[in-house]
């Protein structure tokens, strides 16, 4: 398993800084946002052939909704996460992380024609299908992301975004398993992850209070030994927000991220185990 980060989370005034920091913490990948990414393209990719860090992923973030009730905006929806599915290629990432919709339903009620949530779903294996088809041709994946019950509806479970998968049938659609989302959804997430294995094309990592690993409740070790049993090799992004107390988020992250690292060595991962993993 290769362990990444999110781009805001380094500490760094420039790419090529922020890329020598994450190499020198051990990091083997950056996670980037979708937000500004066509005038960085260049850059990434230039600073990324000279570096044993690689691009990991791509965050689309909350930008169009697929689901939106107006076909117009499901359509502009639709031609923006593939041409960020393009861009995802074309710096080498694994794959664009996209949730479907955050909030409440937008669909209309058409019981007992079918609720908003059965439409949103049925238009979601639709679009799934066409973004699937689009991330092959590019070389990447589209990665669904589940959330939790505070931030969205829809996807709130793995298994939630797996059968949507299964309906799907593309090899290009995947999950992301989020270990934050899944202290409050899952009431198993060693069990859960197992059980959804070979759907899982990503991983993020944040403690129950979304901070850095060790810094809440969150049982890392169980985590990563179920990662381990599916035969998971791919990244691990840590995505943590803001801490608690008042500090620098840049100096609060250039402090405390060698402290989790270490945490997360403890919990099973390691720098040798990731060397060994084919890029």
């Amino acid at each position: 398993m290769k362990l990444a980060i999110q781009e805001d989370m380094l500490p760094g005034e420039s790419l090529a800084e922020q890329f020598e920091k994450a190499q020198r913490l051990g990091f083997a990948g950056i996670e980037f946002w979708s937000f500004g990414l066509e005038d960085r393209v260049e850059e990434i990719k230039r600073i990324a052939a000279e570096s044993p860090v690689q691009p990991s992923t791509v965050c689309y973030g909350r930008r169009r909704c697929l689901l939106h009730p107006k076909r117009a905006r499901r359509e502009r929806a639709l031609a923006e996460v593939k041409r960020y599915l393009t861009l995802t290629a074309e710096i080498g990432a694994v794959g664009l992380v996209v949730v479907p919709i955050f909030g409440p339903p937008l669909m209309p009620d058409l019981s007992p024609l079918a609720t908003p949530v059965e439409l949103e779903k049925q238009l979601l294996i639709e679009i799934a299908g066409k973004l699937g088809q689009h991330a092959a041709e590019v070389g990447t994946l589209l990665l669904l992301e589940p959330l939790n019950r505070y931030e969205t509806h829809l996807l709130r479970r793995l298994q939630d975004a797996v059968e949507i998968c299964q309906a799907v049938d593309h090899p290009a659609v995947r999950i992301m398993a989020d270990l934050f989302h899944m202290s409050i959804e899952e009431a198993d997430i060693p069990a859960s992850l197992e059980a959804v294995g070979p759907y899982i094309a990503h991983v993020h990592l944040a403690d129950s209070n979304r901070e850095l690993p060790g810094r809440g409740h969150t049982d890392f070790a169980a985590a990563l030994a179920a990662l381990k049993r599916i035969g998971y090799q791919g990244y691990m992004t840590l995505e943590c927000g803001e801490p608690s107390q008042n500090a620098p988020l840049k100096e609060f992250y250039a402090r405390e991220l060698p402290r989790s690292l270490e945490y997360l060595r403890a919990c099973g991962w390691s720098t040798e185990e990731a060397s060994t993993v084919p890029s």
